[in-house]
């Protein structure tokens, strides 16, 4: 029996690749974030415009500010995720609070005589997805995790998996080489040109399993906007918006088995597979919109938003502890952890662009309908450079498809108070609507003008269910998540 303890402390940089469709995808997606009145009224905005947020959905919105204004918003954001994996239910919480949003709005008079009545530039910062979350995930398998090392180590020489450093691998190589030196897998024969391998996992047991999933981080943007108004009929607005990225993910998934093992053989009992990512970069993209008044009441608006092209770096760590014992006795774990981390070659990312039609009525100083319709073409993800990630972008497009997305919202005024409300449904962007299902939200919220100052409150809630893939091939195996998104946001907007 082998004992290797590996520790390494190489830090270094490699040509393999294990970014897939959930890196694309995880950027692709943003929370409903914002101002509290944006959020009150579930983002439906694109015809409205007057809100700092709304500036992001629509650039042309800057030029219905009345005045200069800057703000801020505070968000409280909960998600409750509950887990079911082969009938056996958990649940977990996961809390915080950050900056959701932070901007200004400048407003220019043009000349008397100008058909161009009005000019506005402005700048804000957005985070577009708390990435603060935590799923456990438990229950009784068939299937043992031995079958993803054994997946990937079929068609290695053990050569490369007894002699080779770990930073020496491509991505397939270093998961057969984690099995092989924690001893899950075994070799077929100790030919160093041997390529077929099998479980050292007893067959034909039940595997009680855990996944655990953690990860923080945000994707935030900062929107350069600049718009015009051509008398009271219609303005155009351009934003430019940069991204940046910061997201760190860890899972351990732990197996036991319930075999009695009454021979001589040493087989594992147990394991413990740890996985971090370390994900980090910038991107950019561009917005241009318009907002039509055919009458004073009515306000139509129309909004293309560019794919956000990302170049993201990763850093990975993995390690994989497990016991074998037998009828006799129980051995000391197998370590392979090379404590080693990984520094990925940039790779970039083209997420989905999307348009947006909107159409709002407005009832004097009252109150106000507000109605979105947003289309995104989540087939147009690619992972670049293509030429190493092909078959990825060929899977990407067979199983994603364009998503709808519709937002109402509504706004009653009491003298100085505002009361609001909203309702949002967001299409999954998979063809099969389970994988990533459908959103379903609703929101709420009140405002008091103070004359220079407005304070604002929301309650937003969203619901999705999603499969979580604990592995991408060996043990496909999913739980499903019910995830449960509570926000409360706070807003304080000073005119200048």
């Amino acid at each position: 029996m082998k004992k290797y303890i590996l520790n390494l402390t190489l830090f270094c940089s490699i040509f393999s690749f294990g970014q897939n469709i959930n890196d694309a995808l995880r950027y692709s997606q943003s929370d409903l974030g914002g101002t509290a009145r944006f959020n009150s009224m579930s983002g439906a905005f694109g015809a409205l415009g007057g809100d700092l947020s709304a500036i992001s959905l629509n650039p042309a919105g800057s030029t219905v500010f009345a005045n200069n204004q800057a703000g801020f918003s505070l968000r409280s954001f909960n998600v409750n995720n509950k887990s079911n994996y082969f009938g056996t239910k958990n649940s977990e919480l996961e809390s915080s609070i950050d900056l959701n949003q932070a901007g200004a709005v400048f407003v220019f008079e043009s000349a008397e005589g100008s058909d161009w009545s009005k000019i506005a530039i402005g700048i804000n910062y957005e985070s577009t997805a708390n990435f603060d979350n935590s799923v456990f995930s438990s229950g009784t398998n068939r299937n043992s995790v031995a079958n993803y090392f054994t997946s990937y180590a079929n068609g290695i020489p053990l050569d490369y998996l007894s002699n080779y450093f770990f930073d020496e691998l491509t991505y397939n190589e270093q998961q057969g080489f984690l099995g092989y030196q924690a001893y899950v897998i075994n070799p077929a024969t100790n030919s160093a040109s041997n390529t077929e391998y099998y479980s050292n996992v007893p067959i034909g047991a039940n595997y009680y399993q855990e996944n655990e999933f953690v990860s923080t981080g945000f994707n935030g943007k900062i929107t350069f906007n600049g718009a015009v108004k051509y008398k009271d009929i219609f303005s155009i607005g351009l934003n430019l918006n940069s991204h940046f990225v910061d997201y760190t993910q860890s899972t351990s998934f732990y197996e036991r088995n319930d075999f009695n093992n009454t021979s001589t053989d040493y087989l594992v009992k147990r394991l413990r597979f740890n996985n971090e990512l370390y994900t980090y970069g910038s991107g950019f993209s561009v917005q241009v919109g318009t907002i039509i008044k055919p009458i004073k009441e009515l306000r139509l608006g129309l909004a293309y938003q560019s794919p956000t092209w990302y170049k993201l770096n990763d850093e990975t760590r993995q390690s994989l502890a497990a016991v074998s014992g037998n009828v006799n006795e129980e051995l000391i774990p197998d370590i392979a952890d090379p404590e080693l981390t990984l520094i990925y070659e940039p790779y970039k990312v083209r997420t989905a662009g999307s348009i947006s039609g909107s159409i709002a009525y407005v009832f004097g100083k009252k109150g106000l309908f507000s109605f979105d319709y947003i289309m995104k073409n989540h087939e147009d993800i690619q992972l670049k450079p293509n030429s190493d990630f092909a078959g990825e972008n060929a899977y990407i497009a067979s199983v994603l498809n364009n998503s709808s997305e519709y937002r109402l919202g509504a706004e009653y005024k009491i003298k100085n108070l505002s009361l609001r409300g909203g309702y949002r449904f967001e299409e999954s962007p998979y063809k099969n609507g389970r994988t990533i299902g459908d959103l379903t939200g609703y929101s709420g919220g009140l405002g008091y003008n103070f004359g220079k100052t407005k304070v604002d409150a929301a309650y937003s809630y969203s619901q999705r269910f999603y499969d979580q893939q604990f592995f991408s091939q060996g043990l496909t195996d999913y739980s499903t998540i019910n995830a449960k998104n509570h926000n409360v946001t706070v807003s304080v907007l000073f005119e200048l």
